[in-house]
C-alpha cells in the first residue's frame, strides 16, 4: 500500500469516525430532549400555538 493510499484511508476512516460520533450524539441527545419534553408534559406545562403567542408580541412590537 503506497503512502497516499495510507493517508486516503486514514482520512476516510477520520471521517466516518467523527460522522458516527455525531450521529450518535444527537440520538442520544434528542432522547434526553424527548424526555425532558415528557416530563414538562407530565407536570401540566403545555405547548402553546404557534398564533397565540406570535399574536401579542408583534402588538408590542409595533406599540413601543
Amino acid at each position: 500500500m503506497s503512502v497516499h493510499a495510507l493517508y486516503v484511508t486514514a482520512a476516510y476512516a477520520i471521517t466516518a469516525i467523527v460522522l458516527a460520533g455525531l450521529i450518535g450524539w444527537i440520538l442520544i441527545d434528542q432522547r434526553g430532549r424527548k424526555r425532558d419534553l415528557a416530563e414538562l408534559e407530565a407536570a401540566g406545562v403545555r405547548r402553546r400555538s404557534k398564533g397565540a403567542g406570535d399574536k401579542g408580541a408583534r402588538e408590542k412590537g409595533a406599540k413601543s
